[in-house]
């Protein structure tokens, strides 16, 4: 896996200079620099505004007591495209205007998550379904206590129950 990793992160950026000079050397420099700040621009807009719509799910899920995965996961491929659509290159552009795509980053985030397990903070699953009350443990005793200095101490060391 960090093999993989390496190879991806020496062999993309020359892959992307590779490119940038070649459709620079067909159609100008300018022409190139513009269409790389042009993709980041749309990219950037389409990022924000179905990033928008992906927090608004996540919101949505959560007020309904579900866990935001999905909704999570497409807010993490939005952020990655985000990022692919800002760094330049026309190779990580395409990458980024594919994560796009609603119906892909589903997909996408449905695949992985059939590969996770989620848990729920304060979740317990050998109280899975109880209610709050029924699910203590019954070895704990609620109570209040008092500490006092030995100087105050009395001779009834009971607790005041109210």
């Amino acid at each position: 896996m960090a093999a993989k990793l390496l190879l991806m992160f020496i062999a993309l950026p020359i892959l992307e200079l590779y490119l940038l000079i070649k459709i620079g050397g067909v159609i100008g420099i300018l022409p190139t620099i513009a269409l790389v700040i042009l993709t980041a621009v749309i990219g950037s807009q389409l990022v924000r505004r179905q990033g928008l719509t992906a927090l608004q799910r996540i919101r949505d899920t959560q007020a309904r007591g579900e866990t935001p995965a999905l909704p999570m996961l497409d807010g993490a491929a939005l952020v990655l495209a985000g990022f692919m659509l800002l760094t330049p290159g026309f190779v990580s552009d395409a990458f980024g205007f594919v994560l796009l795509i609603p119906g892909l980053r589903e997909r996408i985030a449905r695949r992985l998550l059939a590969r996770v397990t989620i848990v729920q903070p304060g979740a317990d699953p050998r109280y899975a379904g109880r209610g709050e009350a029924q699910g203590r443990d019954s070895s704990v005793i609620e109570g209040n206590y008092r500490r006092t200095d030995d100087s105050d101490n009395t001779s009834d060391d009971r607790i005041d129950r109210d």
